[in-house]
């Protein structure tokens, strides 16, 4: 099994910064892929970024590109997501996931394992 913690979400200002760690114990090992989904009240759970575990390739959605930035600490194994210039419309609560799959997708039933989340807030 493996499990995934979030954590570093806070209630910040638009324009604001914050930066998401996503620890993993367990059977790591069988991780391909690292992502990032949000899910705002009342919408479906959405793809922000993924990262391929060994050869640390990215994927963002269209709308976080250029002010958001995933990334990985191997020896910590832990995944981060950087996020800057935020807006009210990144509100929501953020999941760290892993996909046991090496092809690469961004729909959330193809991901194996869930963190608890973390509540992002951005006010205007």
């Amino acid at each position: 099994q493996v499990q995934l913690n979030e954590s570093g979400g806070e209630s910040v200002q638009a324009g604001g910064s914050l930066r998401l760690s996503c620890a993993a114990s367990g059977r790591t090992f069988s991780i391909y892929t690292r992502g990032w989904f949000r899910q705002a009240p009342g919408k479906e759970r959405e793809f922000v970024a993924a990262i391929t575990w060994n050869s640390g390739n990215t994927y963002y959605t269209d709308s976080v590109k250029g002010r958001f930035t995933i990334s990985r600490d191997i020896a910590k194994n832990t995944v981060y997501l950087q996020m800057n210039s935020l807006k009210p419309e990144d509100t929501g609560v953020y999941y760290c996931a892993g996909d046991r799959s090496s092809v690469i997708v961004f729909r959330p039933l193809a991901y194996d394992y869930w963190g608890q989340g973390t509540q992002v807030t951005v006010s205007s």
